[in-house]
């Protein structure tokens, strides 16, 4: 919620704040008389993400990897190093962007 109370106090007057991602749960109060005031237009919704499996699993599962999503990985680990991966991640060492854990 303090990303979108910043985007409420940021944007221009007549301004547009476009929220994308998972639904988080409710949340109240939202400062209704500031998104008023300043005319704020709301867009919002989550990505319609089952419709595209379909078409995009066999391309992921490809070993050619059409889409270049191998180049996306930059470590693997056993599950059980989740812990030290994720710190690792978090702070950006050794190149860290993307982990796989293996089971």
């Amino acid at each position: 919620m303090s990303a979108l109370y910043t985007a409420i106090d940021s944007v221009r007057r007549g301004g547009t704040i476009s929220i994308c991602g998972v639904y988080g749960g409710m949340k109240d109060p939202m400062p209704m008389l500031t998104m008023f005031d300043k005319q704020i237009q709301l867009r919002m919704g989550q990505c319609n993400v089952r419709s595209w499996t379909e078409t995009l699993l066999p391309l992921v599962d490809d070993p050619s990897d059409p889409l270049g999503v191998l180049d996306l990985k930059t470590h693997t680990a056993p599950l059980d190093e989740a812990p030290e991966m994720y710190e690792k991640f978090q702070k950006k060492q050794d190149g860290c962007i993307k982990v796989v854990l293996k089971p």
